[in-house]
């Protein structure tokens, strides 16, 4: 699916053929899939409107309207027939039902970055709420929307909440101005608080490993640690300096070649090709250790300072963690989980603008911004040039859940990218 203006354009994935147009009364903002694939929302947050749209039934429609209260997020419930619309303020969530057209209110949502977390069974949700100056935490069964547990966090400034994928384990972290990370059973009780330091910028990102054995925190001071989910202790910690000098870390340098044209082979190339042929190539290049990266010291008196480790990714197996220190823009840090060290570093000619695992293997893909999509595999790695007219800058990206294409998104289009299968 994707919206372009006030148009909802549904595709088929291998042709790219048009399936379904819907129209919608205003632009689009957010669009998101049910979990069954058979609706899909699009919100209108101007006009504070979601609409509903069938994909079997094309005549079927519905429309919410939140009216004065207005609307700035909206999402699915797991079981794909209940939308969660979270008011202007923050006053309240309405979970709007598909089926009976009921209704009910949570009250005292917080404002932060990750205020509703489902388990991945999807059968509790886990909503911040501030009240009274407090910040608190109410569990829900999602089946009836009733409340199962409500407690206090004993958080400052509650910045985020997340579900380990096993569904025992609630991450509740706190804002960076205080380093602290609290572990939560689904009855309440408060397993562990995990901090670090004091008196310094804390958490900047947070992700859980796939078999929810480890609990991997990104921090300003640039390093990730790693919480193991038996006595919830920090087990390593993984630091991203500006030198890397171990020789059994692989760095992977990416250089520029100038392109190679065969002049008598080109007669009239079609435009795209040539677009692409005559673009400058880049291939990887292994470094000899050791390696400086280029190191970017932060401006100290701006808010949300470029430091620290900015983005986190397990890989889907659990054997590798992928991140991203923001004073090194431009690297990749690949880390082995098994034996907790540092496997391999990408370092790109451009700043990373986005990464993420292929769903089904050890893949990731990672663009900086420019023409070109990167893949690395324990295999190796390699650069692949996007082959489009003008300049396509891919500043994210999209895997297809059988991990066979993704999408590549620039600001204005889209493309997709489809990797054949090693039989």
């Amino acid at each position: 699916a994707s919206c372009v203006q006030y148009r909802l354009i549904i595709r088929d994935v291998n042709t790219l053929q048009i399936l379904q147009l819907y129209t919608c009364l205003d632009q689009i903002q957010y669009i998101e899939w049910s979990s069954d694939s058979l609706f899909i929302l699009c919100a209108m947050y101007k006009r504070g409107i979601v609409q509903v749209w069938s994909l079997e039934q094309p005549d079927w429609h519905c429309k919410i309207d939140e009216g004065s209260a207005g609307l700035v997020a909206s999402c699915w419930s797991p079981d794909g027939r209940h939308i969660l619309n979270t008011t202007e303020f923050h006053l309240r969530i309405t979970v709007w039902s598909l089926c009976t057209k009921s209704v009910s209110y949570i009250k005292y949502p917080k404002a932060c970055q990750q205020g509703i977390a489902f388990t991945k069974d999807g059968r509790y949700m886990a909503v911040a709420e501030r009240r009274d100056c407090k910040d608190f935490v109410s569990l829900f069964v999602c089946s009836d929307w009733q409340l199962l547990r409500h407690f206090d966090t004993e958080t400052q400034d509650l910045f985020g909440i997340e579900w380990a994928p096993n569904g025992c384990v609630l991450a509740v972290w706190d804002t960076c101005l205080e380093y602290k990370i609290l572990l939560y059973s689904l009855d309440g009780r408060l397993l562990s608080t995990y901090r670090a330091y004091e008196w310094s910028l804390g958490i900047k990102s947070i992700a859980w490993s796939p078999s929810s054995q480890f609990l991997a925190i990104g921090s300003y001071d640039e390093k990730v640690r790693i919480l193991n989910h038996v006595t919830w202790k920090k087990i390593t910690e993984f630091e991203h300096p500006a030198t890397v000098a171990n020789t059994k870390t692989i760095v992977y340098k990416e250089v520029e070649k100038p392109p190679s044209v065969e002049t008598e082979r080109l007669s009239f190339p079609p435009r795209a090709l040539a677009s692409s042929l005559f673009s400058t190539q880049s291939k990887y290049d292994i470094s000899e250790v050791p390696v400086s990266f280029p190191y970017i010291k932060p401006v100290a008196d701006r808010a949300n300072p470029k430091m620290g480790i900015g983005m986190l990714a397990f890989s889907p197996d659990n054997c590798f963690l992928a991140t991203k220190n923001d004073n090194i823009p431009n690297a990749v840090w690949i880390w082995d989980i098994q034996k907790l060290k540092l496997s391999v570093v990408l370092e790109q000619l451009c700043a990373i603008q986005s990464f993420q695992w292929d769903p089904r293997q050890p893949r990731l893909a990672v663009c900086t911004g420019n023409s070109k999509v990167y893949l690395w595999s324990p295999a190796g790695c390699v650069s692949v040039q996007v082959p489009m007219e003008g300049d396509f800058q891919i500043v994210s990206l999209c895997w297809h859940p059988s991990g066979d294409s993704m999408a590549l998104l620039s600001k204005d289009n889209f493309c997709m990218c489809y990797l054949e299968r090693e039989e």
